[in-house]
C-alpha cells in the first residue's frame, strides 16, 4: 500500500488529525506478552514504588508505538515512515482503576524535505505532561 497524501498538497504546519489512547493494566500485561518486556516496572504496583516511580508506567516503546499511529493513520502506509526517533520525558503512569491512563497526540509538518519527504513532529501528553520529546517522523509521501 502507497502513501495516500500527496506532497505538492501538503504545506508546513499542516496539522494532522489528533488522537487519543487509552492504557489500562490489562493493555501493559497484553503489550508485554506480545513484546517480551516482563519488567515489573508496567504490572506490579508494589515493585514499581519501591523502585521509585508513582506507579506502574507504561511500556516506553508502547508509548512510542501509540504516538506514530497518528502519523501511519495520516499516510495510510505504515512503510511511508522511514525514519522515527524520540526523547522519553515522563513515564506514562498507569493507575489501576477503570480508566488507566490516556495518550493524546498531535502531530504537525514541520518541514518538506526532498525526495516528496515531510518531517513530521508530534506531542504526546498524558495526565497534562508531555512524556515523548524531540518525536519527529520522516514520513514518504506520494
Amino acid at each position: 500500500m502507497a502513501a495516500q497524501i500527496q506532497y505538492d498538497e501538503v504545506e508546513v504546519g499542516t496539522e494532522l488529525p489528533a488522537a487519543s489512547f487509552p492504557v489500562t493494566r490489562a493493555t501493559l500485561v497484553r503489550y508485554a506478552g506480545a513484546s517480551g518486556d516482563f519488567n515489573p516496572i508496567h504490572w506490579n504496583e508494589k515493585f514499581a514504588t519501591e523502585v521509585g516511580l508513582p506507579d506502574v508506567i507504561a511500556h516506553g516503546m508502547f508509548t512510542m508505538a501509540e504516538a506514530i499511529r497518528v502519523v501511519t493513520d495520516w499516510v495510510g502506509d505504515p512503510g511511508a515512515v522511514v525514519e522515527y526517533g524520540v526523547r522519553f520525558t515522563k513515564p506514562v503512569v498507569v493507575p489501576n482503576d477503570a480508566e488507566g491512563a490516556l495518550i493524546e497526540v498531535t502531530a504537525k509538518v514541520a518541514a518538506k524535505l526532498d525526495d516528496n519527504r515531510v518531517r513530521v513532529d508530534l506531542t504526546a501528553m498524558s495526565a497534562g505532561q508531555k512524556v515523548l520529546g524531540m518525536s519527529r517522523a520522516v514520513v514518504a509521501l506520494a
